[in-house]
């Protein structure tokens, strides 16, 4: 009948724009040097080369996250050696991540303009020579410097693994494992960093904890270069260079502000409000320029996909809400209950542990439990975790911490692996690498404002419990406000019955500060599970004639459900004989 399309004539109708798709997407997944761009049905369509080049990219994040721990356990070594100023010694500490946070953006939309491999590799190579420029340093500047390369190269490689990642498993269920593997592997590093950097200073001298990355990056720079696949995206239009410097110096200013502030720092100092503002003024015209572009440096209309901009929001909550809890809880286990180093990193073993595992199953968890649920369910689970700890006081209860720790970490991981997985499944194949740096920078800024945010919560609830403590000088006072350290020390100087008040009272402020700071942080986390309620509610993956449920069977060109299709694979356009 002339008036009715059938279901054969529609799919002839939209073979056009088939392949107005296949020619956008293959364009920018055929790229390559080595020709390793056609990931839908090539080389790493199938078989093990795949996941030997997750090996690779596992390996390669597992050395940055360990990065970014490991020092901390040195710190007291590297004083001692280096006699670094205070400024000196938190540049020593704070600036690789604030370069990595600063710089996230600037080499992941530059990964997708010249090749992730290319960056990658680059990355590794100046990540071994910032480790050993660090080891060997004998002046705390050079130190500063090394470990800002070392955040350059951080930067470089952070965003390209997981952009080749999405590369590589264009299948949605392979892609969601594939993520589940490699967060747990970030999980792991952030946690033993402190681990191995005891063992290292307990048999070498400091500078072992940036050596221990040389061997492994000369092992990831000849294997990664042989395996990893070449990678851009679509490459219409010059790379915006002003935008990217732009959104570097903004970040950095930002990223700044917030580390002060979460230091104690006012908010109105000059040193603190200036990058802020700044920072934030450079942002905002980063955004209105990428908005203006004909060629944005970073498509801000992804934002505008429901699923793409609650996921980064969601990220972003997950990491304020407990971040910032993670360090009170560290002084919790060693000021108050008087555990040692080794002890406090052992009690987290639970944490790690319930982590990895939920990485692990998170992908059958995505497909039986859709994005929405997960990630609300992870959110509500953390959230009770965070809320069970209010029942922890002055004695140590240890079977009460290690379940709320095995609930936070199991809870945490599924969050950001369902945000994530979602997050990159909703960006274009040709701008993975921003999509990743996106999510990494919302990653770094929500862990800078968690610390801000709930340190000053716990300073608000601490500091009055100390400051009129009956014999101890107002001057002690005062000093004993800034932190349970702190309080610690000046309790000692004093001694006698005043010392003794002061230490009790001081341990009693930080316990009530935890408290309050553990509510604060569970109503942040109940927020992010009402929030994640805007997430899609099945994993859906795509066909070339629809876009069904993961779990389901797509149906074939004749009507009959058949199995599953990759998920956005490449569609090309062949000739027709």
């Amino acid at each position: 009948m002339s008036g009715t399309t059938t279901p054969r004539d529609a799919r002839a109708a939209d073979v056009p724009l088939q392949r107005e798709r296949g020619s956008a997407r293959g364009r920018s997944e055929r790229r390559g040097a080595d020709g390793g761009g056609a990931y839908g049905d090539g080389a790493y369509g199938g078989g093990a080369d795949r996941w030997a080049v997750l090996v690779v990219l596992c390996l390669s994040l597992l050395l940055v996250a360990l990065d970014a721990t490991i020092l901390h356990v040195a710190v007291p070594a590297v004083t001692e050696d280096l006699r670094p100023s205070a400024i000196e010694l938190l540049w020593i500490v704070d600036v690789y991540p604030l370069v990595a946070a600063s710089l996230l953006i600037l080499f992941g939309t530059l990964g997708d303009r010249v090749g992730r491999r290319r960056v990658l590799l680059l990355g590794y190579g100046l990540f071994a020579a910032a480790s050993a420029v660090a080891a060997f340093a004998q002046d705390p500047h050079v130190l500063i410097a090394a470990r800002a390369l070392l955040g350059v190269g951080g930067a470089m490689i952070m965003p390209a693994t997981l952009s080749i990642l999405r590369q590589i498993f264009p299948e949605r269920r392979e892609r969601a494992l594939a993520i589940g593997i490699w967060s747990a592997v970030a999980a792991v590093g952030a946690a033993i960093g402190p681990l191995l950097g005891g063992f290292l200073l307990e048999h070498f001298w400091w500078g072992s904890v940036f050596l221990v990355n040389i061997p492994l990056m000369a092992l990831c720079l000849p294997v990664g270069r042989r395996l990893l696949p070449e990678s851009t995206g679509d490459g219409d239009g010059p790379w915006d260079v002003l935008g990217a410097l732009m959104a570097a110096f903004g970040l950095f200013g930002v990223v700044l502000g917030v580390k002060r502030v979460g230091g104690g720092e006012a908010v109105f100092h000059p040193a603190t409000l200036g990058p802020l503002l700044v920072g934030a003024g450079l942002l905002a015209l980063f955004v209105r320029r990428q908005r203006r572009r004909t060629h944005p440096l970073v498509d801000l209309r992804m934002f505008a996909r429901p699923a793409f901009g609650t996921s980064v929001g969601c990220i972003v909550l997950a990491m304020l809400a407990l971040v910032g809890l993670e360090l009170i809880a560290t002084q919790y286990l060693q000021l108050v209950l008087g555990l040692s180093p080794l002890e406090t990193g052992l009690r987290m073993v639970p944490l790690t542990v319930a982590a990895m595992a939920a990485g692990l199953f998170g992908s059958r968890m995505l497909q039986r439990f859709g994005p929405r649920t997960m990630v609300a369910l992870g959110f509500a689970l953390t959230a009770a975790a965070v809320l069970s700890l209010t029942l922890m006081g002055e004695h140590d209860r240890p079977g009460l911490l290690a379940t709320a720790f095995v609930l936070l970490g199991f809870g945490l991981e599924i969050t950001l692996f369902g945000a994530y997985e979602s997050m990159l499944s909703e960006s274009p194949a040709e701008q993975a690498g921003g999509a990743a740096a996106i999510g990494e920078t919302s990653y770094q800024l929500g862990a800078g404002i968690g610390i801000a945010l709930l340190g000053s919560v716990m300073n608000a609830a601490y500091g009055p419990g100390v400051s009129a403590v009956p014999g101890v000088p107002s001057d002690a006072a005062r000093a004993a406000g800034h932190s349970l350290g702190e309080a610690y020390e000046v309790a000692r100087r004093l001694g006698g019955p005043d010392g003794r008040a002061l230490r009790d009272a001081a341990r009693d402020s930080f316990v009530h500060g935890l408290h309050i700071t553990l509510l604060a942080s569970a109503a942040l986390l109940l927020f992010g599970a009402l929030a994640a309620l805007r997430l899609p509610r099945t994993m859906e993956c795509e066909s070339a004639s629809a876009v069904v449920p993961c779990d389901s069977a797509a149906p074939t060109a004749d009507g009959i459900p058949g199995q599953q299709t990759r998920a956005r694979a490449p569609i090309t356009a062949k000739p027709s004989a």
